[in-house]
C-alpha cells in the first residue's frame, strides 16, 4: 500500500513539474501580490530552499510549489549548457545522437549508431553547423561506442559523472535528436527518474524515441552519466549504457584505438556445433539442424583445424574464435575429414534466443 502511494506521489509530482517547465518563464515565475508577502523572507531561507532541492533530486518528495519552481528553475539553467555538447550524429544514411566529453572532439555513442570502427561520419552541433567525424572502437556487449570530430576546433563539452553512485527515484536529463536533426526544434529535452541502475545497465522512465539513441543520459548536475540504449515500447523498460562501461578495465584504451569487440544483446554469432567430450581437438560431434554448420555441410566427426587465419587447437578454441566473430560474417575453416583436409566458407548465424 505504501509502495504504491507512493508511486502516486511520484506521478502526481512528475505531472505537475512537467506542466511548469513546459509554462512561459513568465507566468512560471509570476509574481503577484500574495507572493509579494513571503519575498521578504527570500533571502533568508535561500540555503535551505537549496538544501530542499538537493533532496528532491536525489528522490525525495517535494515539499509544495516552492520545491517545484526551484526544480525548474535548476532545469532551465542546465538545459543551455547540456544542448551545446548533445549533438546529432550521421552515420551513413541512419541518423543517431551523442555527447562530446572533452575540448578535442571525443564524442560517447551507442555501439549500435557507430556500427563499426573506422567510419565517416557527421556531427551537427547545437548550432546546425556541421563537422566531419569518424567512428572509433565500440563494446558492443554493453552498447557503448566512441567517435571523434576531426574537424579542428575547441568544442563544448560534458563532464563525465559516476553511473555508480546512481539511486532509484533519483531525477534525471535524457537528450537527443529524436528522427534527427531538426534546426527549429534543436536537441529535445526530457525528464525522468533513475529506476534501477548497476555496471552494465541504466532503467529510467525518460520518453525516448528513434534517433535518441547515443544521447546522454545527465544527472542533475549536467554530468554524463549514460547513453541512450535500447528504446523500448514500455517506457519504464528504456536503457541507458553506464559511463562505467567506459572506463572497465582497458575499455577506455580500446575504444579510443578502434577496437571492437562483444556483442550486442541478442546478437551472438552461431556456428551450430557440439564438441566431443572425450577428444582433445576440435572435433565436432553434433550439428544442429537448421544451423549454418549444417547448410554449409559440416558433419559428426570433423575435426576443426584453422579459423580463418587461426589455428584451433581444441573446442575451446573454436568457441573463442566464433565468439570473436559477429552474426552474418563469413570465415574460412579447414576440417579434417578422415585423411581429407577440407576448406569451407560459412556464413555465421544468430544465435536463437
Amino acid at each position: 500500500m505504501a509502495a504504491r502511494l507512493n508511486r502516486t506521489i511520484q506521478g502526481v509530482v512528475f505531472s505537475a513539474l512537467v506542466c511548469l517547465l513546459t509554462l512561459p518563464p513568465g507566468l512560471a515565475f509570476g509574481v503577484d501580490a500574495t507572493d509579494a508577502a513571503a519575498a521578504a523572507s527570500a533571502a533568508a531561507t535561500a540555503s535551505a530552499i537549496s538544501q530542499s532541492l538537493r533532496s528532491v533530486l536525489e528522490g525525495a518528495a517535494p515539499m509544495g510549489v516552492t520545491d517545484l519552481r526551484a526544480m525548474q528553475g535548476h532545469v532551465r539553467k542546465l538545459t543551455d549548457q547540456l544542448k551545446k555538447c548533445t549533438v546529432g550524429v550521421q552515420v551513413g544514411p541512419a541518423w543517431g545522437s551523442g555527447v562530446i566529453i572533452s575540448k578535442d572532439g571525443y564524442v560517447l555513442t551507442a555501439a549500435h549508431v557507430a556500427g563499426r570502427p573506422n567510419r565517416e561520419c557527421k556531427f551537427t552541433l547545437d548550432d546546425g553547423s556541421e563537422v566531419d567525424g569518424k567512428t572509433l572502437g565500440l563494446f558492443r556487449t554493453l552498447d557503448a561506442g566512441l567517435m571523434k570530430i576531426t574537424t579542428p576546433g575547441n568544442y563544448a563539452y560534458a563532464e563525465i559523472g559516476n553511473s555508480a553512485k546512481l539511486k532509484y527515484g533519483q531525477w534525471c536529463i535524457a537528450m537527443g535528436h529524436p528522427g534527427g536533426y531538426q534546426s527549429e526544434r534543436g536537441s529535445v529535452l526530457r525528464l525522468g527518474q533513475i529506476l534501477y541502475a548497476d555496471n552494465e545497465a541504466i532503467t529510467t522512465n525518460c520518453t525516448l524515441v528513434g534517433g535518441d539513441s547515443g544521447g546522454p543520459l545527465f544527472d542533475m548536475e549536467g554530468r554524463v552519466v549514460g547513453i541512450n540504449s535500447r528504446i523500448a515500447e514500455r517506457l519504464t523498460s528504456n536503457m541507458h549504457v553506464p559511463v562505467s562501461a567506459y572506463k572497465e578495465r582497458d575499455a577506455w584504451d580500446r575504444l579510443v584505438k578502434g577496437d571492437a569487440w562483444g556483442h550486442l544483446p541478442g546478437h551472438d554469432p552461431w556456428l551450430g556445433v557440439g564438441g566431443d567430450g572425450e577428444s582433445k581437438a576440435a572435433k565436432i560431434a553434433t550439428v544442429k539442424t537448421g544451423s549454418p554448420a549444417e547448410s554449409y555441410g559440416l558433419k559428426p566427426g570433423d575435426i576443426v583445424v584453422a579459423f580463418d587465419d587461426r589455428e584451433i587447437a581444441d573446442f575451446s578454441a573454436l568457441t573463442d574464435a566464433v565468439s570473436s566473430c559477429q552474426p552474418n560474417e563469413s570465415v574460412v575453416l579447414k576440417v579434417r575429414r578422415g585423411d581429407e583436409l577440407k576448406t569451407v566458407r560459412i556464413r555465421l548465424g544468430r544465435k536463437p534466443e
